[in-house]
């Protein structure tokens, strides 16, 4: 069953208990406040009529003659009058009783069964309120003689029945007439729902994740789920391209590791032929002498050297950036930022380059410190340093320091040949390089990608300043730690080291 039929069961069954208490309400108060005053005022009206027709003495005895004549002459011309004599069943009634071919009498119980009260019967199909009572004539007749007053309450019965028919006649029309209703409310209000419903077979069969539901009703609970499924399918979509950006780069690394990976093996594996043709006796040539031979061979054994150092650099950078995926951190802790910089400045000198090497004024890194890990922030620091020797044929590469707020900004200029503007954002992609670069410098394209990896573990941030042709500016900001706030981390660090002391102790 579809929620929309529920919804209407539950609707129409709650409403038709609603009618229900209501109908019975209405009915009781019109029974007792009009049915019943009916039934109390009649026989207020007959006790009053016996009283005045009949007098008896303290021992129920008819003081009087009994006669039917004498009642009517007192009694209420709506009321019908019945008198029976058991000892030889003449039976007397009043005209209304007897008029035409209306005439009806009322059932004469036996003696015994008499009850001297009211009742209601029907005769003749008609109901009626009835007193009995028997009487004792005061003319020496032992056997009582019964009296039967009764009115007649047929209006008032027809009343409430004309009021059931109409309390169920409404009631069955408001209950069909709310069941339609609820049906159609209950399918406009969940026509949204639909939409939902189309949206995500519209996903699940074409893949298509930009479907959004168009609803431009209130922000009532329909309208927030929709708003809620709008959203869940933005960041579903959003999600879904960035792993299919992440699919793109895996396939893009594995394609470019196995480029970078073949160059260096198919010349190992060129040269390892030579020297196995070169030192076999069969395939010796005879014009080369034992000097071109050991030439040649101190050759090729050289270049796969440089060759397997170039994999090895490869494969650890690899491994790097493995582990930057797979989540591992590093070790840090409370380093002096100035001797770092200081010896990663003595030692750049020492890296292949042709430019300049021109180290500006250190002096701001004093008293600061940042919280990290020593071996990586030199290797993020040659990274970067090395790139710009790389790319700069003439010129110089500086490097200097920049104190702003909280952080500190080690800038490495160089003057060489600069990047295009929309190069900039895929500079940090892993074996990026650009195409001008490619195959005339030398590298890998994942030392940046390292660098940004220890970079952001250190939540830090790189700007990138470059102009073609000009140079680039790399400027790498680092959280610092002024004197002052030093200060205040090795109190709490002594204090630690203090409450780690005492636990000791208290556990000896």
């Amino acid at each position: 069953m579809s929620i929309r039929l529920r919804l209407t069961a539950w609707y129409s069954g709650i409403l038709a208990l609603t009618l229900l208490m209501f109908s019975a309400i209405i009915y009781t108060f019109v029974y007792y406040n009009t049915y019943q005053n009916t039934y109390d005022t009649w026989q207020s009206r007959i006790r009053e009529q016996i009283r005045q027709s009949i007098v008896t003495d303290n021992q129920g005895v008819v003081t009087s003659g009994i006669n039917i004549d004498n009642i009517l002459k007192t009694i209420d011309s709506r009321l019908y009058v019945q008198i029976y004599y058991y000892n030889d069943g003449l039976l007397q009634q009043s005209d209304n009783m007897t008029f035409g071919s209306g005439a009806f009498k009322f059932e004469v119980p036996p003696l015994d069964a008499v009850k001297q009260d009211f009742s209601r019967i029907r005769s003749e199909g008609r109901p009626y309120l009835m007193y009995q009572q028997l009487l004792f004539p005061a003319n020496g007749i032992k056997t009582p003689v019964l009296l039967q007053i009764a009115a007649s309450t047929e209006e008032a019965e027809n009343m409430l029945s004309d009021l059931r028919f109409i309390l169920l006649l409404g009631s069955v029309s408001t209950l069909i007439l709310a069941a339609t209703l609820g049906m159609f409310m209950a399918r406009k209000s969940m026509a949204p729902i639909g939409k939902v419903i189309e949206a995500a077979n519209a996903v699940q069969t074409s893949s298509d994740l930009s479907v959004r539901i168009d609803y431009a009703g209130p922000q009532d609970e329909v309208g927030q789920l929709i708003s809620t499924v709008n959203r869940m399918l933005a960041r579903t979509e959003l999600f879904y391209k960035d792993l299919e950006e992440s699919y793109r780069a895996q396939r893009r690394f594995v394609s470019d590791a196995s480029h970078e990976l073949r160059t260096p093996l198919t010349t190992v594996r060129g040269n390892t032929d030579l020297l196995k043709k070169i030192w076999t006796l069969d395939s010796m040539p005879s014009n080369l002498s034992e000097e071109d031979l050991r030439q040649m061979s101190v050759e090729a054994i050289g270049d796969i050297a440089d060759e397997s150092e170039r994999m090895s650099r490869l494969i650890g950078d690899m491994l790097s950036l493995a582990r930057a995926d797979a989540g591992q951190t590093m070790q840090k802790e409370l380093l002096k930022l100035g001797p770092l910089v200081e010896d990663v400045v003595r030692r750049a000198q020492f890296l292949p380059h042709r430019a300049e090497w021109a180290p500006g004024d250190l002096s701001a890194l004093d008293g600061i410190a940042v919280i990290g890990n020593k071996d990586y922030l030199q290797q993020m620091l040659f990274i970067f340093i090395e790139n710009a020797f790389k790319y700069t044929e003439e010129g110089q590469v500086l490097l200097d320091v920049v104190v702003y707020r909280q952080q500190v900004g080690i800038r490495v200029k160089d003057t060489g040949m600069g990047m295009d503007k929309d190069e900039v954002p895929h500079i940090f992609e892993r074996f990026y390089r650009a195409d001008e670069s490619r195959g005339k410098t030398p590298g890998t394209g994942l030392g940046l990608s390292i660098a940004k990896w220890i970079i952001d573990e250190h939540q830090g941030s790189v700007e990138v300043v470059t102009v073609k042709g000009e140079g680039t500016t790399f400027i790498i900001w680092l959280p610092a730690l002024f004197p002052e706030i030093q200060a205040a981390a090795e109190v709490v660090e002594v204090e630690n080291l203090e409450d780690v002391q005492i636990e000791e102790e208290d556990g000896k």
